[in-house]
């Protein structure tokens, strides 16, 4: 049997919708054995925290269930996020949820509408440019959060089931995205959540990353670790069988569980 886990757990503090308190109730009542929060950590006119707030329920919490559940605390460091919430988590998610131009920053999951605009009017309906432009941002993703593990990698799709505009298998969108995957795989010391945030929500058919980008993360001696990006207690598992499935079908035979102590593997079969 898997063990249950969940790191990328988003509550009231930022835009989830229930309590870290009735997160971790779900948890238990489901038998999880570990759980990650991760409030977002953005950049100005993001996703608004009460960090301070947010730090002092979740290190409550810690404490009060500690014999039940291991609990950790943590954000979703976005790459443009100021750094100085990097001091006293247990862990950090590093996230690209925006892409850069001279115009400022625009959020690639926000809406269908706000993306095509961006694509629209910066990279003259090219979306291939705009994905190249995403994935040389997501390669600095190490080097700017120093994260714990790396999230949603292929988040520049969010849209794609709804607007079908980017052929996730095709040498010009898959090259940027590998040469950067390489890139932060290094020595396979940083793993990739698969993520199934849009899976269990209905949005998208796949994971992050898509089945094209998890198979080659295994050639290039990556690791994963699941993660179902959850705003709600009644998804925190959401998507997690059919994410081992795939992840199966890419040729990984075991994930990542993330401890107080670091990085412990599990076989997947």
């Amino acid at each position: 049997m898997l063990p249950k886990a969940n790191y990328h757990t988003h509550t009231r503090y930022c835009d989830g919708v229930d309590s870290p308190e009735e997160m971790i109730r779900e948890a238990l009542r489901q038998g999880f054995t570990h759980l990650g929060f991760s409030g977002h950590s953005d950049p100005p006119g993001g996703v608004p925290m009460d960090l301070g707030g947010y730090l002092k329920e979740t290190r409550r919490l810690q404490a009060l269930y500690q014999d039940r559940i291991d609990i950790l605390v943590g954000v979703e460091q976005d790459l443009y996020a100021p750094p100085e919430v990097l001091k006293g988590l247990d862990y950090w998610i590093g996230s690209t949820h925006y892409i850069r131009t001279e115009g400022g920053l625009t959020a690639v999951d926000d809406t269908p509408e706000l993306l095509s605009g961006l694509c629209r009017n910066t990279f003259g309906g090219d979306w291939y440019r705009l994905c190249r432009a995403y994935y040389r941002q997501e390669a600095e993703i190490l080097d700017r959060t120093h994260c714990t593990f790396i999230g949603h990698f292929d988040l520049v799709c969010r849209f794609n089931d709804q607007l079908r505009v980017i052929d996730e298998e095709s040498a010009p969108y898959l090259k940027g995205a590998l040469e950067t995957m390489e890139y932060l795989v290094r020595d396979g010391q940083v793993p990739f959540e698969v993520n199934t945030g849009a899976l269990n929500r209905g949005r998208r058919r796949v994971p992050y990353p898509a089945p094209p980008l998890l198979k080659a993360l295994h050639s290039f001696g990556g690791e994963i670790l699941f993660s179902s990006d959850a705003h709600s207690a009644g998804l925190l598992s959401g998507g997690f069988a059919e994410a081992v499935s795939f992840a199966l079908a890419a040729g990984f035979d075991h994930a990542n569980l993330l401890t107080r102590e670091g990085f412990c593997t599990f076989p997947l079969r």
